[in-house]
């Protein structure tokens, strides 16, 4: 374990960065562009709107509202909906990384533990059977179904005689994924409440997702505290399972801690605003790309360029569809599909 250490404080060449060396203080000083990058998201995403604020406003509303129509706008509407996205944005990089790292698969995200359906099929399930729910209600399914969705797969990649591997594990997250797509759709087929609801659900949206953060806030945390312990053994997974298991590395007992990481955040992530495409996708190529194979320093950045990249995008479908708005999933589908397929056809961004 000393001689890995030593390796990655050593500004090597990585392959993910074509080759080049990326040292602490490049590092660090990348990390700081990521963190001043969501400072300006997060002022673009408060003041930007319907009815645009300024930052003398933005301040006005936060440090002293006097109970104008912009003070109200700014601490009810648009604050709740950044701290959403913030949370959201992080969530998902930071599940997206794990994903990647625990199935060496560069194509790998989040739904493909099953979360997304998984949470789909408890929503429709309960509104086919006991009708409309409320929004707490639904996120408590939500939350629920995606949990259920991703210990299952979990449980049948175990099942064979080497355990939860990669491959094993996309097997059974797709299996999982098409068994509920499958329910889902018969479902919503015998019921037109049920469809109403999954069509409303499925839009990925930061905006009318209410009740859901004080709900998840506890497994986030969860999630966040077994994706620090997980960090060590992903850069020795990455080396390969024997060579993991040389160096002491318990790779059972890291797959579940890393399981149970992708679960809890990408699972809040979809209690909180429904399945958003690409954000788990996209956000730990830029993050290989800036920081280098060492998750270390990739999870604090994939945390920090997800949140960015998810305001960024809610902020834009503001703008383009004024006087109504696009939601961030759909602007995120349209400007992450060339970007995935950019960073696809360029070989060294993709290697695990």
């Amino acid at each position: 374990m000393p001689v890995l250490a030593t390796a990655a404080q050593a500004p090597a060449a990585d392959p993910r960065t074509g080759g080049r060396p990326v040292g602490r203080a490049r590092r660090l000083r990348r990390l700081g562009l990521a963190a001043a990058a969501l400072l300006l998201a997060v002022l673009a995403s408060i003041c930007i709107g319907g009815q645009p604020s300024s930052l003398a406003e933005a301040w006005h509303a936060v440090a002293t509202p006097s109970g104008t129509v912009m003070d109200v706008t700014i601490r009810e509407l648009r604050w709740p909906r950044t701290l959403t996205g913030i949370v959201v944005g992080a969530c998902l990089g930071l599940a997206g990384t794990l994903v990647q790292g625990h199935t060496r698969n560069p194509i790998a995200d989040p739904g493909l533990l099953g979360i997304n359906q998984g949470a789909a099929l408890a929503i429709v399930a309960a509104t086919t059977f006991w009708g409309q729910q409320t929004a707490g209600v639904e996120a408590t399914l939500a939350f629920t179904g995606a949990l259920a969705a991703s210990i299952l797969v979990f449980l049948l990649g175990s099942a064979s005689r080497h355990g939860a591997t990669p491959i094993t594990l996309v097997l059974a997250g797709a299996a999982v994924t098409a068994l509920c797509h499958g329910l889902v759709s018969g479902l919503v087929l015998l019921n037109e409440e049920a469809l109403d609801t999954l069509r409303f659900w499925q839009i990925g949206s930061l905006a009318g997702r209410d009740g859901g953060l004080d709900l998840v806030a506890p497994f986030i945390l969860a999630g966040l505290l077994l994706a620090l312990a997980n960090l060590g053994a992903l850069n020795t997974l990455a080396l390969g399972e024997d060579t993991a298991t040389a160096l002491g590395t318990g790779v059972l007992r890291s797959r579940i801690v890393g399981i149970a990481a992708i679960a809890l955040l990408s699972g809040s992530a979809v209690t909180l605003a429904g399945p958003i495409a690409f954000a788990g996708l996209v956000i730990p190529h830029l993050a290989r790309a800036a920081m280098g194979g060492d998750h270390r320093w990739l999870m604090p950045f994939s945390l920090l360029a997800g949140a960015t990249l998810v305001l960024l995008a809610d902020t834009a479908g503001r703008v383009v569809a004024r006087p109504g708005e696009l939601s961030v999933g759909v602007v995120l589908a349209v400007i992450g599909a060339p970007l995935f397929v950019h960073l696809a056809r360029r070989k060294r961004l993709v290697a695990l």
